[in-house]
């Protein structure tokens, strides 16, 4: 028998807030959950903990990366998380993810990780969902205020980005290989609030880069200080079009810069690429994979407008022996990052990621690209 709030034969329980598209009204935040959660309020402040608590989340795939975000995310005190995945546990899985034991070996991921992830925050009500998520229907993301896609190829990855953009509800989707991995967003249209102390200088409202624009200025008295609240809406692009987009023109306009974009860029595309082309997940070692991939990885490079002296021969035989694989100290990294991003986008706070973040553990870097089609000028008109 399933537990109370458990999903069943890949539905959700027609009682779950989950299933109705409608945002549930929040009550007042109680004075329990103050003592609780009282170090992240002191961060971010009651009325985000309040959008937080109320927030609904589709968590996509349940390998070690989504581990780390539903963790994350359910200690933070998330309203619910729905985790689907339709894939079985497997021995290999026991080596990267801490919500499964060899008692869950040849169990569906996402129902034999639920009651672990309970015991982290049993106010968070969890739910599992053993179907694809290929045969959902757009319809099926309104039910949610974030949808977070783990461990996916790019085809899959394109269509549950559309579905959401479809539904008007923001996209994550992450992936980690070994060594590397990235996070990318799509938050369709996001605004959020910057806090400083006002200057003598007058906020203008107007475009600061091709995706963001200062829309709105505001003033509080704080301890006796004005602080003024800066309104800012960041314009995204989805996964396929900035998977083909160049880089922005402050990236490759001078050589100290091309030589400063990491490979892992071109290789990413080109593993994306070869997807397409080979029609599997991973390259193989096998030499016509190896040629293959060299190949589209040339090519992605050359069109990005970088040096081919930053694609070493070193670093793809490093990407390849990597690709496919978990790393506990990477998966961390990247789940952390995602999840604070998360919290910070549910309550309007601080800059979002924009939209392409790398990681190379071996350099230390996480560098972000905003990866975009070609935009009008700076001196667009708000909208």
């Amino acid at each position: 028998m399933a537990a109370e709030g458990d999903q069943v034969n890949g539905t959700i329980p027609s009682n779950s807030t989950i299933a109705d598209g409608n945002m549930v009204q929040a009550q007042a935040i109680s004075a329990d959950e103050i003592a609780l959660y009282d170090r992240q309020i002191r961060l971010w402040g009651v009325k985000a903990q309040e959008k937080l608590r109320s927030a609904k989340i589709l968590l996509i795939g349940m390998k070690a990366l989504a581990n780390e975000i539903a963790k994350n995310l359910v200690l933070a005190g998330i309203g619910s998380l729905t985790i689907l995945d339709d894939q079985l546990v497997t021995e290999e899985d026991l080596g990267s993810q801490f919500f499964v034991s060899e008692l869950h070996v040849g169990l569906n991921r996402a129902a034999a990780a639920i009651s672990q992830v309970r015991t982290l925050n049993p106010r968070v009500a969890l739910y599992a969902d053993t179907e694809n998520i290929l045969v959902k229907p757009p319809e099926f993301y309104a039910g949610f205020d974030m949808i977070i896609a783990t461990d996916l190829d790019l085809a899959p990855l394109s269509i549950i980005n559309a579905a959401c953009r479809f539904v008007n509800k923001p996209f994550y989707a992450a992936a980690s290989h070994g060594f590397y991995g990235f996070i990318f967003a799509d938050l369709i249209v996001h605004d959020y609030v910057i806090e400083r102390e006002k200057s003598n200088v007058p906020t203008q409202l107007k475009a600061e880069t091709v995706t963001r624009t200062v829309v709105a200025s505001n003033t509080k008295i704080e301890n006796g200080k004005q602080i003024e609240l800066v309104t800012k809406r960041e314009h995204y692009s989805p996964i396929n079009l900035a998977n083909t987009s160049p880089l922005q023109p402050e990236q490759v306009g001078s050589w100290r810069r091309k030589l400063q974009v990491p490979p892992l860029l071109t290789c990413l595309r080109a593993l994306w690429d070869f997807q397409s082309e080979a029609g599997r997940s991973l390259p193989t070692q096998s030499h016509a994979d190896l040629q293959l991939f060299t190949r589209l990885a040339t090519e992605k490079h050359k069109e990005l407008q970088l040096p081919s002296e930053t694609l070493r021969s070193e670093f793809l035989r490093s990407f390849l022996q990597n690709v496919g694989s978990e790393m506990a100290p990477v998966t961390a990294f990247l789940g952390g990052q995602l999840a604070q991003d998360v919290i910070n986008v549910l309550g309007q706070r601080e800059q979002p990621i924009q939209n392409f973040l790398l990681f190379d553990s071996d350099e230390s870097k996480g560098p972000v690209y905003a990866l975009h089609p070609i935009f009008p000028p700076l001196d667009r008109p708000i909208v």
